[in-house]
C-alpha cells in the first residue's frame, strides 16, 4: 500500500527525531511530508515507532492510506517525483 505521512511538531528535538525514524521506511518529498510503500506489518511497526516518539497533546501527525488508482493519479507538477515502489530482485 502506498502511504504519505505528513507531520506538525513544535519541538525541534522529536521533529527531527520523528524525521529520522521516517526516512527508515520511506522517502521524504516535503519538510515535513514523506511518502512510502509499506506492507501490513511495516505500517504497523511504523506507527509504533511514531507513538512512542510523539506528544499527542501538541503533535500532529497524519497517516494517508493510498489505494494504486488513486497513487496512480498523484500529479507533481513542479519539483520532485512520486515515490517509486521498491524492485523486488529474486536472487
Amino acid at each position: 500500500m502506498f502511504y504519505v505521512i505528513c507531520y506538525d511538531i513544535p519541538d525541534d528535538r522529536r521533529r527531527n527525531q520523528l524525521a529520522k525514524a521516517l526516512k527508515g521506511f520511506g522517502t521524504r518529498v516535503q519538510y515535513s511530508v514523506f511518502e512510502a510503500h509499506l506492507n501490513r506489518k511495516q505500517y504497523e511497526e511504523l506507527k509504533h515507532i511514531v507513538a512512542g516518539i510523539v506528544d499527542s497533546s501538541e503533535d500532529s501527525v497524519r497517516y494517508y492510506a493510498l489505494c494504486g488508482a488513486c497513487a496512480g493519479r498523484i500529479e507533481v507538477p513542479a519539483v520532485g517525483d512520486v515515490t517509486a515502489e521498491p524492485k523486488t530482485i529474486v536472487v
